[in-house]
């Protein structure tokens, strides 16, 4: 038996053994097979999602001790990361129900008692994510909770890249209250509501139109009159505090789990491949010297990128150990751990779209044929390292290398409006 042995930053020494992957090992075939039709054909991926909530996937954070699986973070990154290689579209799709996971495996720790959350996970409920809007300012989302008399709430509004709600019973969404007796007028604090998708308003729409992961579901999600008890109307504020580095951490994984499999893809092309340049190094492509360089840079490409994010996860895990901590304690853990998403996804994205590319420099044209849809990888690998910028990471962490500045928390996307002397290259209040 293999151990995989990481070394944080923060000092912590992980082990992760090859026994997860070979307990996942027949999930894992069972929901690659069709994957390159699914591509071609522009198919949501049902029965593979199907398949992994009724294996229990959704429940591996959950605490043994409540039937899930257990795992810290180093172990489900790597789980992730195996998943993306098999279908790039399926980590991604339980992004946001892992974040749930987490929140409540927080405020679990924090002596907020959420059994029924884990039963139902471990019943393979799954939870979608409904956080962006279409057009909608930067600050304040316009979907909106109006409190009712009866202490619940009624949740109207439409939302944009909910990624795995149209999967999910559960949708985990960002909106704004309305003060009481003033419907149009809001609070300055918002909320997280947790929305059951089976309730006759909410509609889910499969209109995500990217030229990559486009089997993530993340499409449109409406909220017309929608009824969401007290309990599950959440503040914002008491969110788990390393939920950035978090969704960080997932993109790197599934950037991590492209990269292997079109590493796979190029190995087994040249090992097969017949035609060959008649300037070429060798008579067979197998043994030209630079077609195995090429492909050597790839591997480690892909051994650099799974390294690095699986540092990241160690450190993120560093965090969710430290819940019962001081808050100047895991503030300073949750920094590291920002900082080092961030570092992880300038230096992953760049390493990731250049192997994805650099495959059909050691196979030539005849690769780029679309019913071997080879291109799928750098497509989604460029779809994914565009969600959040990495020249905006850059930013951040060479703005902490120099001057000790805090990274952005929670940060939030939207319409801005141009403020006079922006076009000078300082902004005027």
């Amino acid at each position: 038996m293999t151990t995989l042995r990481v070394r944080p930053t923060l000092g912590r020494d992980v082990r992760v053994t090859d026994d997860l992957l070979a307990q996942w090992a027949p999930v894992l075939t069972a929901v690659a097979e069709g994957v390159l039709q699914r591509e071609l054909d522009g198919e949501l991926p049902v029965e593979a999602v199907a398949r992994l909530k009724s294996e229990g996937f959704g429940a591996v954070r959950v605490p043994a001790a409540y039937g899930g699986g257990g795992l810290d973070l180093v172990a489900m990154t790597r789980l992730w990361i195996e998943l993306a290689a098999v279908d790039a579209n399926l980590p991604q799709a339980f992004r946001g129900h892992f974040a749930l996971v987490e929140d409540r495996l927080w405020h679990h720790a924090r002596s907020s008692d959420q059994r029924v959350w884990f039963d139902r996970f471990v019943a393979g409920e799954m939870a979608g994510n409904a956080w962006s809007e279409v057009g909608s300012s930067i600050d304040l989302p316009r979907t909106v909770l109006r409190p009712r008399a009866d202490g619940s709430y009624r949740l109207d509004g439409t939302k944009y890249y909910t990624t795995g709600t149209i999967f999910a019973e559960w949708t985990d969404v960002h909106a704004r209250v309305a003060t009481p007796g003033h419907p149009d007028e809001v609070e300055e604090a918002t909320a997280i509501a947790l929305v059951d998708t089976r309730h006759p308003g909410v509609g889910t729409t499969d209109d995500w139109n990217g030229f990559g992961q486009r089997g993530t579901g993340s499409g449109t999600t409406t909220f017309d009159n929608v009824g969401v008890p007290a309990d599950h109307v959440l503040p914002f504020e008491e969110r788990f505090p390393y939920q950035t580095a978090f969704y960080q951490l997932n993109l790197l994984a599934t950037l991590t789990g492209i990269a292997r499999a079109a590493l796979a893809d190029v190995v087994a092309a040249v090992q097969g491949r017949t035609r060959n340049f008649s300037h070429a190094n060798a008579p067979r492509v197998r043994d030209d010297a630079q077609v195995l360089a090429r492909v050597g840079e790839i591997a480690a490409a892909v051994y650099a990128a799974e390294a690095t994010t699986l540092r990241v996860a160690a450190s993120v895990q560093a965090v969710a150990d430290a819940v019962l901590a001081g808050p100047e304690e895991v503030a300073a853990l949750v920094e590291a751990s920002e900082i080092e998403s961030s570092s992880a996804q300038v230096v992953v994205s760049e390493l990731v779209l250049r192997a994805t590319s650099d495959i059909f420099d050691a196979l030539g044209a005849s690769a780029t044929a679309r019913p071997l849809a080879l291109d799928r990888h750098w497509r989604n690998a460029r779809t994914v390292a565009s969600h959040n910028p990495r020249i905006l990471k850059a930013r951040v962490v060479g703005a902490h290398a120099v001057n000790g500045t805090p990274p952005p928390y929670a940060w939030s996307i939207g319409g801005t409006r141009r403020r006079q002397g922006w076009a000078e290259g300082r902004p005027k209040d």
